[in-house]
């Protein structure tokens, strides 16, 4: 089909206009309502009180990953590798449940304040300070303008297709009310605008979806599966008799990807925004319910209307010169097979077009609220309160919170301008931090790892990823075959994984006292600390849980699994296979809530 330029394009009616301005004024007057409390400690700006209840906080971190770059990276893997594309993503839900069942309570226990004051607490001396210090601008700064960036991209993106907007006018326009009400309300504040602008969200993709099954181009659900550019799109894995297929899109995420990349909101162990929602709970079973939540809501609930419209775009935008002529006021370097799911908004009515525009605002906001205020938490108490100024006062430390959150989002919409695609982002960024996951992973249960372990992880994942993003590329022949770029995934954990694990054994281990205090403070299942309990025949050795914890990871990963393919069966009309998906998944739930209950 030739690809023609929708002429309701950019017809934005009074009523759509109305329903945005309802959805600003709300998300402000929520910002406004908080800021008073938000103001008073540094704790509450940054932590909400630690009083926040398990549902609360789930919903809040399924809003946040409900990014609007999110549709747009599901689009851009489902055109070029189809659904299967996917696992990409979808196997950090490992990663999510090893959280769920192990680390939840762990970081609740800790009591700190950010996951980077975990440092001092597990380590000692100058390598616990530097890690803090370093890691509070490498992770506050650097990465989280690279990921508030991605999503800013995602903003020019729509606003370039749906209103005509240049790249300038929608960065000012969603900076603006994010950094005002991000500022006034601290992490309350972005909860509670969260929850509101999740509900948009989820309305807007469904509504969306729906409609454009509808359109004389698509005709129906069945005529868009069987259509014969979709059909070959459909498989939920890759085509095993190809190994440059099924070994990157299947293989690696599953077998390394998820336990030995550290990605933002999918850390191995826990970390980021996803601890600041841990710390923030009432309790370790609110800790645990949130997380549970989260990856029920991120990896089944979600996927599948980006996933529809993402095969839709096939039928009306087979290729990017389409994309290119229905919109040529796009600048060529935004150009991608990411730009189809804005482009298929388009075709909304009246009114719909309103409330996915405001979903797709909502996912912007609070995506881009969560980082800021989790980023301003690393600048302000793990640099500026620890290194800077430790006798500053309450307010002191909130009015830094509020001017670090201004900075950081004027860093990442000038970024933003200078990118082209939140896939080469994404694969950046997991290039970045291969290798560092097994740490983050083994550091709460083997007594052995110290500061140097991590230190030595970070900068040797950096030098290589910097090889083979920028340097090997230009001499590809030398280490990987042109038709096997997966290597480097396989190669960077190699190294980075060698690396650290022999700096680990060549420098001296943690004093006992530190371990010990560590060890008190969140009792963690004694496996890999026997050897220094040993030496302390008084301490009490924590017997713990861990292999029941692992079972239900795995049982959790499949109830997930089972019911994000369940729903996808029902879609492709494959009752069998989905009836017994689904009691996969109700047969998993059960599992999971009969043995909560016996879990201490």
């Amino acid at each position: 089909m030739d690809a023609k330029l929708n002429p309701d394009l950019m017809n934005v009616t009074a009523l759509d206009w109305g329903i945005i301005a309802a959805f600003f004024i709300i998300s402000l007057g929520i910002g406004l309502f908080t800021a008073k409390s938000a103001g008073s400690s540094a704790k509450e700006f940054f932590l909400s009180g630690r009083n926040m209840p398990w549902w609360l906080l789930g919903v809040s971190m399924v809003a946040t990953t409900f990014s609007a770059d999110t549709p747009n990276l599901v689009t851009d893997l489902v055109r070029k590798n189809g659904v299967a594309g996917n696992w990409a993503w979808w196997a950090f839900l490992l990663t999510g449940m090893l959280t769920v069942f192990v680390y939840a309570k762990l970081w609740r226990r800790s009591e700190a304040t950010t996951d980077l004051e975990f440092y001092e607490m597990r380590y000692s001396g100058k390598g616990a300070a530097f890690l803090r210090g370093f890691r509070a601008l490498y992770l506050g700064l650097f990465f989280n303008v690279v990921i508030m960036a991605t999503v800013s991209l995602a903003a020019i993106k729509i606003g370039g297709v749906m209103l005509g907007l240049k790249p300038y006018e929608t960065l000012l326009i969603a900076s603006i009310v994010t950094v005002l009400y991000s500022s006034l309300g601290g992490l309350k504040g972005v909860l509670l605008t969260d929850f509101f602008q999740f509900f948009i969200a989820m309305a807007g993709s469904f509504g969306a979806a729906y409609y454009i099954l509808d359109l004389p181009e698509i005709g129906s659900l069945s005529n868009l599966l069987s259509h014969e550019v979709v059909s070959t799109k459909l498989n939920f894995l890759p085509d095993f008799s190809d190994p440059n297929m099924y070994i990157p899109l299947f293989i690696m995420p599953i077998a390394i990807q998820w336990w030995a990349t550290w990605y933002p909101g999918a850390e191995p162990g826990g970390g980021g925004y996803i601890a600041q929602r841990m710390l923030s709970a009432k309790d370790e079973k609110n800790a645990i319910g949130a997380t549970l939540f989260f990856n029920i809501a991120h990896y089944a609930l979600r996927p599948w209307p980006w996933i529809l419209i993402a095969l839709a775009s096939l039928v009306i935008y087979p290729n990017i010169s389409d994309l290119q002529a229905a919109f040529p006021n796009i600048p060529v370097d935004k150009l991608g097979d990411d730009l189809a799911y804005s482009a298929m908004l388009t075709y909304l009515p009246t009114g719909l077009i309103g409330i996915v525009l405001a979903s797709l605002i909502a996912a912007v906001m609070s995506t881009l609220s969560t980082h800021l205020n989790w980023g301003s938490s690393y600048i302000v108490n793990d640099f500026y309160l620890r290194f800077m100024k430790p006798e500053a006062t309450d307010k002191e430390l909130v009015a830094v919170g509020r001017i670090s959150t201004v900075v950081l989002m004027v860093l990442s919409a000038f970024l933003a301008l200078a990118m082209s695609s939140a896939l080469d982002a994404f694969e950046i960024l997991l290039q970045i931090g291969a290798g560092t996951g097994l740490i983050f992973i083994l550091r709460w249960f083997w007594w052995r790892i110290n500061a140097y372990t991590e230190i030595s992880a970070m900068a040797i994942s950096f030098v290589v990823a910097i090889f083979f993003q920028v340097i090997n590329p230009k001499v590809n022949w030398i280490l990987i075959p042109e038709n096997q770029a997966y290597l480097k995934l396989v190669y960077s954990v190699s190294i980075t994984t060698i690396g650290w694990l022999l700096v680990t054994f060549l420098t001296q281990p943690e004093k006992d006292e530190i371990l010990l205090s560590f060890y008190r403070k969140v009792t963690p299942a004694a496996y890999g600390w026997k050897k220094v309990l040993d030496r302390y025949p008084a301490e009490k050795q924590e017997q713990g849980q861990l292999p029941k914890e692992i079972g239900l990871m795995l049982t959790g990963t499949v109830m997930v699994y089972a019911a994000l393919f369940s729903t996808g069966f029902f879609i492709y009309g494959n009752l069998l296979p989905g009836f017994i998906a689904a009691g996969i998944a109700i047969l998993g739930g059960g599992i999971i809530i009969s043995a909560w209950k016996k879990l201490h």
